[in-house]
């Protein structure tokens, strides 16, 4: 039986990656939607080698751009924000694939949940803002939720070797990032080449930097409560720098399963897929020989104030995580461009959480207003630096 897949994100690192995955995975999975913001030249590629029904390109300057380089492809193509939702949601869209960086992709996942697709999730911002909001859709529509990102994968994989009830323990493994074993004063005014050093995974620069703060943990934590719908006293953090064990399950016996596998996104990706079955991937294979030893720590939640937030907002639920999200973003913005120091990062983020309000139940409107709340506040907060 075919898979037919929408990508949204296709030229970002998880979308060409998921390419390479679906290519290597022959003619039972194919390509019905691809969907960039600005990379016209790419997207134009993956259309001409894919032939997908649909491509979107959200930013509409690049629209004529895209025509231009579609080669005669017969494929619809649409531009703005709302194409991403009839992407998600086409009648001939059995999977998809959310890579679309930030709270833009929001209204095409939910409408996906909606018409009960499969959501491949590898963006936080689904369940991370919409955690409850996504989670009861899915619920009333019978829509599957499966995570691609590698440390809820791992989570998820473990998860099948017991049941929900009898897990114990949650535990999400971190790189340490560039900054492990740092004191607070040292990291305090890191420059962007440091803070963007990370030792082991290649990847964009705002997450890059959500590594160096540990903010990307912090996120997981509040997306692994919805996910495995999960009370955040039972998800805990371990540094792992070999980043060789990508997550691990504690059950009620004491018996704790880990899955483990070379850094490489394919992996998560194409297990996401294949799901329930397990096929022949294009990922190396893990040689533990070689590796010789793995370490764990616990992370010092002083120096990574970030992941002691994140404790705080999984708890409190509501606009909370949208606030926290929203604010990092607008924070690690302004870092990348040189206008505020990498403490202040975290600076930013309290100051935002401790102004809002939280609403405990909000509607996907609720939610957006308080992202938006949140990077205008952020910006209320460089200005009275700067006056």
């Amino acid at each position: 039986m075919t898979k037919r897949i929408a990508i949204l994100g296709s030229t970002g690192s998880i979308g060409t990656n998921a390419l390479k995955v679906i290519d290597a995975l022959g003619a039972e999975y194919k390509v019905v939607a691809l969907t960039a913001h600005n990379n016209a030249e790419l997207l134009a590629e993956q259309v001409r080698k894919f032939k997908p029904k649909i491509a979107v390109i959200t930013n509409p300057e690049k629209l004529n751009t895209l025509k231009k380089l579609m080669g005669g492809v017969k494929t619809e193509i649409y531009a703005g924000d709302k194409g991403l939702s009839i992407a998600a949601s086409n009648e001939d869209v059995d999977i998809v694939i959310a890579a679309v960086v930030g709270a833009a992709g929001l209204e095409a996942i939910l409408s996906a949940a909606k018409a009960g697709k499969i959501l491949a999730i590898a963006n936080k911002e689904p369940l991370v803002i919409a955690g409850a909001l996504l989670t009861k859709i899915a619920k009333q529509s019978g829509a599957k939720i499966l995570p691609v990102d590698s440390e809820h994968s791992a989570v998820f994989q473990a998860m099948q070797s017991g049941n929900a009830n009898e897990v114990s323990r949650i535990i999400l493994t971190a790189s340490g990032g560039p900054f492990r074993g740092a004191t607070a004063e040292q990291i305090q005014n890191a420059t962007i080449e440091q803070a963007l050093a990370h030792p082991t995974w290649n990847m964009g620069k705002k997450i890059t930097i959500d590594s160096a703060t540990m903010m990307n943990k912090a996120l997981e934590i509040i997306e692994a409560k919805w996910l495995f719908d999960v009370p955040v006293e039972k998800i805990e953090v371990l540094v792992h720098p070999e980043s060789i064990v990508h997550s691990m399950v504690e059950f009620v016996d004491g018996s704790v399963i880990a899955q483990m596998s070379e850094p490489d996104m394919c992996l998560p990706i194409q297990y996401a897929l294949t799901f329930p079955k397990r096929v022949k991937g294009i990922t190396n294979r893990l040689r533990l020989e070689e590796i010789g030893s793995l370490t764990f720590e616990k992370p010092d939640m002083e120096v990574f104030k970030a992941l002691k937030i994140g404790y705080e907002v999984a708890k409190a639920g509501g606009t909370a995580a949208a606030v926290f999200n929203a604010a990092n973003e607008a924070a690690v913005k302004e870092f990348l461009e040189g206008k505020i120091k990498f403490v202040n990062i975290v600076e930013i983020i309290e100051y935002c959480l401790a102004k809002h309000k939280v609403k405990t139940e909000a509607t996907l409107e609720e939610l957006i207003l308080a992202d938006n709340w949140a990077r205008n506040e952020a910006k209320e907060w460089l200005m009275s630096k700067t006056v």
